[in-house]
């Protein structure tokens, strides 16, 4: 194995990791952002969702972008756009000017998503894709629980506070775009054919109007425009979803999602999504509000969590090989149960909380490790492009409705965190359901399939 070879996994994961970081160390740094800003709610607010509003947005476009121009050609321009962002935003005088800069970040961050999982499928052996996934799993896991960690660590040990945070995916991005010639000139599957502008359209205007009311609604009291927003976001995805099956190039392969197993697939990231940001976002509102924390004491006070998830992620691998889709099942059964038991123990002694806090982290490094490698590794070559833009697209749509449904259970007068892990219970019992379903369609095309094979034995 080549240098180049063996570098070209750590350095698209680089990727990943800088996009997950940006997202999960804003949670524990929004109240210092605020005080030395000035920002107010709003500000706050799109400092913390403009990232996401742009990123989610971005993916399907990008992924077919990827398809025209080459993986590789917009992997570097994500990256370099992404990191010149973060550079901004980390030395934005204003908060204004920081809301601009986190929303050209996630302009940057939709560019690469994409291409990784792209470049994972079309550059690799089928042989080291699996454990390429699965560390795609694992350093999503890392990234999550880096932010509050590290941030909350620079936040309280370095001068520039907060913008020390931010600053440090800056040298990681530079060091990617020096080590990006050993990513490999893939010839893209449908580099000759234009992209089709109108489903770019519907489909970028349908997500923003979407995810800004859902970002911003809560905070807003959610008055007639937010609704007003999220009924045309129906109708014009609606048209997106028609317009694809009529267009001779469409933006999602029709055979990505003619397969029942991706369908469960998409919907189990969408819903297992929908609990995991705001689980880690309630326990830093949480020990910050309630108890008084300061960001390096709730960093530190997250790392069981963070302890657990690389555990996890370490053996998913040989799980999801030796069960299936059955490990997703377990591992967001057992994180349902765990946010109960964090419920009833976070106000409590430390030791019951912090093992609590630490079974769920193994059970969501097991998931998320796994959950890629069980949904793309059976897709097909032709919906490759098309399901590396829906899959952190559903990732990215479930984390924007979680933080806004488990905001509202967490704003009850009373019981507020058990009203909150009550939600995140609820969300991974249904992640569970539909990985129970994901079982079953499995099996069903392998049914459907060996009489298929027998009866080309018996012609032979």
């Amino acid at each position: 194995m080549t240098i180049a070879s063996r570098l070209l996994v750590p350095v698209i994961l680089s990727g990943t990791f800088v996009q997950l970081f940006s997202v999960t160390v804003m949670q524990v740094a929004v109240v210092d952002v605020r005080r030395d800003l000035g920002a107010g709610a709003g500000e706050s607010q799109l400092v913390l969702a403009g990232y996401t509003l742009t990123y989610a947005c971005s993916l399907i476009v990008s992924a077919r972008l990827g398809d025209r121009y080459g993986y590789r050609r917009m992997f570097v321009a994500g990256m370099a756009l992404f990191t010149a962002a973060s550079l901004g935003a980390a030395v934005a005088p204003s908060a204004w000017l920081l809301v601009v800069g986190r929303l050209v970040q996630g302009v940057g961050s939709g560019l690469m998503a994409p291409q990784i999982l792209s470049i994972i499928q079309s550059a690799l052996p089928a042989s080291r894709r699996p454990a390429a996934l699965s560390a795609f799993g694992a350093t999503m896991a890392a990234a999550s629980m880096a932010g509050p960690v590290l941030g909350g660590v620079l936040m309280h040990l370095h001068p520039l506070g907060w913008r020390a945070a931010m600053l440090l995916v800056v040298p990681v991005g530079v060091l990617a775009l020096v080590l990006s010639p050993v990513l490999p000139h893939v010839q893209p599957t449908r580099g000759a054919q234009r992209i089709d502008p109108v489903g770019a359209g519907l489909s970028l205007t349908g997500l923003v109007l979407l995810v800004l009311p859902l970002t911003a609604g809560r905070d807003a009291g959610w008055p007639m425009w937010t609704w007003l927003s999220l009924a045309s976001a129906v109708v014009l995805l609606t048209g997106f979803a028609v317009s694809q099956r009529k267009v001779a190039d469409p933006l999602v392969h029709p055979a990505t999602l003619a397969d029942p197993a991706t369908r469960w697939g998409l919907a189990i990231v969408l819903v297992f999504n929908a609990g995991v940001p705001s689980f880690t976002l309630l326990l830093s509102m949480h020990l910050q509000g309630e108890q008084g924390w300061g960001p390096l004491q709730t960093g530190l006070g997250i790392i069981p969590y963070a302890v657990g998830a690389l555990v996890g992620s370490g053996f998913a691998n040989v799980l999801g090989r030796r069960f299936g889709p059955r490990v997703l099942a377990a591992s967001a059964l057992a994180m349902g149960l765990m946010a109960i038991v964090v419920a009833a123990t976070i106000d409590g002694p430390r030791w019951p909380y912090w093992f609590a806090l630490c079974l769920s982290g193994i059970g969501f490094g097991v998931f998320t490790a796994s959950a890629f490698t069980q949904i793309i590794t059976r897709v097909g070559a032709e919906a490759a492009t098309s399901i590396s833009g829906l899959l952190p697209t559903a990732q990215q749509l479930g984390g924007t409705v979680g933080v806004t449904l488990a905001g509202i259970a967490y704003s009850a007068a009373e019981n507020a965190m058990w009203h909150a892990m009550a939600y995140e219970a609820t969300v991974f019992a249904l992640a569970a359901i539909c990985a129970t379903r994901l079982t079953g369609a499995r099996t069903r095309c392998r049914r459907e399939a060996a009489p298929t094979s027998s009866k080309s034995s018996s012609v032979s």
